[in-house]
């Protein structure tokens, strides 16, 4: 991973997202682009008779804050040692990490931005989403991934690879509900083709595949979750429930590393 995007908040959970952003930026020589979002249509209210306003006076606010935090990251940035450069955007957030990642190896979100899922159903680029009070684990010593032979759990398997390249135990996770798609062996081979060792759990289900993931993932100690994102639009998550939905929203959960 050469180029990895981290999006710029003012959130505490900022630190350890930039620090992570940094040390994945150094471990792979590459470039940090750091984004600095204020969103337009923040400022735009609807009155009860359907018409609109512009709040111009709060969105020059906005801007001139968000600039002070653009150039205090760059004036930070300047003294770690690694290519970076800033950018700002006032599109809406989803749309300004998509269009920022077009070229980008890695999104690095945090969990209480809200923004990991929609993310991931809305660009090519893999997503990792971190808890909201500590960095990833530096060196990462066991990932887990979640596996169902999709086309998403391959996409985000092939995406991990940089990350999984010097982890100590790598697993992969398949619960049994399904056939169909991409075996575990084919998952197995595709890790052995790039020099690393996994071990598969096939997992019998008890109660839903949530728990049994979370399950084992706990008794695995595992640091970081690799899987595919599911759903079409936040919608059909709240309706449908699911396992993309459970590991995004619980905090107890490990970083997810996602692609869609």
């Amino acid at each position: 991973m050469r180029s990895i995007l981290v999006y710029a908040d003012r959130a505490p959970s900022m630190g350890p997202r930039l620090q992570t952003a940094l040390a994945l930026t150094r471990a792979g020589k590459g470039h940090l682009t750091v984004l600095v979002d204020t969103p337009v249509t923040r400022y735009v209210a609807m009155d009860p008779m359907g018409g609109s306003y512009f709040a111009s006076d709060a969105l020059k606010k906005a801007l001139a804050e968000d600039d002070e935090h653009a150039a205090a990251l760059e004036a930070r940035l300047a003294a770690e040692s690694v290519p970076f450069r800033v950018i700002r955007s006032e599109n809406d957030p989803v749309e300004a990490l998509a269009r920022g990642a077009r070229l980008a190896d890695l999104i690095i979100l945090s969990r209480s931005t809200g923004l990991a899922g929609d993310v991931a159903l809305s660009s090519r680029c893999p997503v990792m989403m971190l808890n909201d009070d500590q960095p990833l684990p530096q060196p990462l010593t066991t990932a887990c991934i979640a596996w169902d032979g999709g086309d998403e759990a391959a996409l985000a398997l092939r995406g991990s690879i940089p990350l999984l390249a010097g982890c100590e135990s790598v697993e992969i996770l398949s619960v049994k509900e399904k056939s169909g798609g991409f075996s575990c062996d084919v998952a197995l081979r595709y890790l052995a083709v790039h020099g690393i060792e996994g071990r598969l759990h096939e997992l019998d289900r008890r109660g839903s595949t949530e728990a049994t993931l979370a399950n084992a993932i706990s008794h695995l100690g595992g640091q970081l979750l690799v899987m595919g994102a599911f759903g079409h639009s936040r919608m059909r998550e709240y309706l449908f429930g699911g396992v993309t939905r459970h590991f995004l929203e619980d905090k107890a959960q490990p970083p997810l590393l996602l692609a869609h």
